[in-house]
């Protein structure tokens, strides 16, 4: 293991996250972990990759990433260096629902799971060679309220709470870019390719690009030389966009304050 280069991609058992990890196990140079909640999920996506890709180093954690003492734990009994992560992992369920935390269940999962992921495991990618992170976020994206970010006072709906946590995991990948810039780690977002999901059938929405189309752009985020030592860029089919919900210093210093005082 210590001779291959080490990904984490979280919430590897949907559709897009699989393929994610699927394409980044196509590569033998990679370890691929996988992390979810659910143990039997997990055991069944990594024996699915090691049969799809040939590539016997695949391994699992069971982890609540909607938890920060779950996240916690893992940044503390993780061994090793680790050169890349993909936070994917999402939610968005119909009705709000806390975690077991107490927090609005998207802005904990989809949010400061993304942030508690940088945060504790970047300690890990200290002095690695070509440390990555590659958070995955939407071009469907708007509508962040700093004032009542868990919908505690507003009516929730499911599709503003996603779009709402999709600009604030590009206003972080921002705020990470710059705070783990002197540690040589990239930060980037990116939006993946739409794909028919559980996630965007909560949402509404079918998609018509397959699993593996939709993770060409964070693979490529992860893996390619081409981006390279680029960091705080958002990219949209493999091309780099201006994010205006990034452009705002001030917002982007504000979420990130609110986000560590969880």
């Amino acid at each position: 293991m210590t001779n291959k280069r080490i990904a984490i991609v979280t919430g590897a058992y949907g559709k897009i996250g699989k393929a994610i990890a699927t394409k980044i196990a196509s590569n033998s140079n990679y370890h691929v972990v996988i992390l979810g909640r659910n143990k039997l999920s997990l055991v069944d996506a990594a024996k699915d990759i090691v049969e799809i890709t040939k590539n016997t180093s695949v391994s699992y954690k069971v982890v609540d990433l909607s938890s920060k003492m779950s996240i916690q734990k893992l940044a503390k009994e993780w061994e090793g260096p680790l050169n890349v992560i993909v936070n994917n992992a999402a939610t968005t369920p119909i009705q709000r629902v806390e975690s077991m935390e107490g927090i609005e269940m998207q802005f904990a999962t989809n949010v400061l799971g993304y942030m508690w992921m940088m945060k504790y495991m970047s300690k890990h990618m200290t002095n690695v060679d070509d440390a990555r992170i590659v958070n995955v976020a939407s071009y469907w994206a708007g509508g962040l309220d700093t004032n009542d970010i868990e919908f505690k006072n507003r009516s929730y709906n499911n599709d503003s709470a996603y779009r709402q946590s999709k600009q604030a995991e590009r206003m972080l990948s921002k705020a990470f870019s710059k705070q783990l810039m002197d540690r040589n780690i990239s930060v980037n977002s990116c939006h993946p390719g739409d794909v028919n999901s559980k996630l965007s059938n909560n949402l509404g929405f079918g998609g018509h690009e397959t699993p593996l189309q939709g993770a060409d752009t964070p693979t490529w985020l992860a893996m390619s030389d081409e981006v390279k030592g680029i960091s705080g860029s958002y990219f949209e089919n493999k091309r780099e966009l201006l994010c205006r919900f990034s452009q705002n210093e001030k917002n982007v210093n504000e979420l990130y304050k609110i986000c560590n005082k969880y």
